[in-house]
């Protein structure tokens, strides 16, 4: 496995987004990543807070992320939702395109204004359509996560782009 780029990372800082304050998860538990830590986060990182949670949910990206696509996002999304505690349990919708509304109805997700991949904040889950089972990924400081490892957005229309809410 590819010892992958960070994943679910919810930075305090609203530079990246309009919305990214609404991403953070914890506000009192949110602190400083170690010299280690930013290493992984990049070189503007020590300046910013992160929710401890997010920082464990990319040690588990970094640990079971692929070089190439294994087909199952969703799953391996779900998965790092929940041993990071994003969530209380695993969601249950089967398609990747399904995600944002679980995401919202059940888990205190907020949908952005934006559609833009590239906009949303570093944690972001950005869902994607399409007339299969769609995508979903997590944004990164420098691309997106799922059960893959990419620079670019997936290559279809943006069904969402949700953060979690504190």
């Amino acid at each position: 496995m590819l010892k992958a780029l960070p994943l679910l990372l919810v930075l305090a800082f609203t530079a990246t987004c309009a919305h990214a304050e609404e991403s953070l998860y914890e506000r009192k538990g949110a602190r400083k990543p170690t010299a280690a830590e930013q290493k992984l986060l990049g070189p503007q990182s020590g300046s910013r807070n992160y929710d401890a949670r997010m920082i464990r949910a990319m040690q588990i990206a970094r640990q079971r992320a692929h070089k190439k696509t294994t087909w199952h996002c969703w799953g391996y999304v779900k998965d790092a939702l929940l041993a990071a505690n994003v969530v209380s349990t695993r969601p249950t919708t089967a398609w990747a395109k399904q995600a944002g509304g679980e995401l919202t109805k059940k888990y205190g997700f907020q949908k952005l204004a934006t559609l833009d991949p590239m906009r949303a904040p570093v944690g972001a889950v950005v869902v994607y359509g399409g007339s299969d089972a769609g995508h979903v990924e997590i944004r990164t400081p420098s691309g997106f996560v799922s059960d893959f490892v990419s620079t670019r957005p997936y290559p279809r229309p943006v069904v969402g782009i949700y953060v979690k809410q504190s």
